[in-house]
């Protein structure tokens, strides 16, 4: 199930990459992917360290369940939950938009969060 979680992550990691690398003009949809990859590298590291979890996309909550098994890492990566807002907010009309700068950010914070629970899974 971790190895599932981290695939998943990864696919969504490399999505978003790609469509940066290609300079195609969806920053929300890179951004999202972003985030989704952040979020399911998380829940394979909550599952990998037998922590149970609700259904949620708030990274912030995942961090805080993680802090109870690793709070050097939980802390480390507590910069991610600027991604939050990209799961749901930015995908519907509104006054938000987020720039090509924006997305290129959370693609290295996704990358940051993979990087940070693979060298802790191993």
């Amino acid at each position: 199930m971790v190895r599932e979680w981290l695939e998943k992550a990864d696919k969504d990691l490399a999505l978003a990459t790609h469509l940066l690398n290609e300079n195609a003009p969806f920053p929300e949809a890179i951004a999202f992917h972003a985030h989704q990859a952040a979020e399911k590298y998380l829940k394979g590291l909550l599952v990998y360290l037998q922590i149970e979890f609700s259904k949620t996309h708030n990274l912030g909550k995942l961090l805080d369940l993680i802090s109870a098994k690793n709070p050097s890492l939980a802390g480390s990566l507590e910069e991610i939950t600027v991604l939050n807002p990209y799961a749901v907010e930015f995908r519907y009309p509104g006054p938000l938009d987020i720039t090509l700068e924006d997305a290129q950010k959370a693609v290295q914070l996704a990358a940051k969060t993979g990087d940070a629970v693979k060298g802790t899974i191993g």
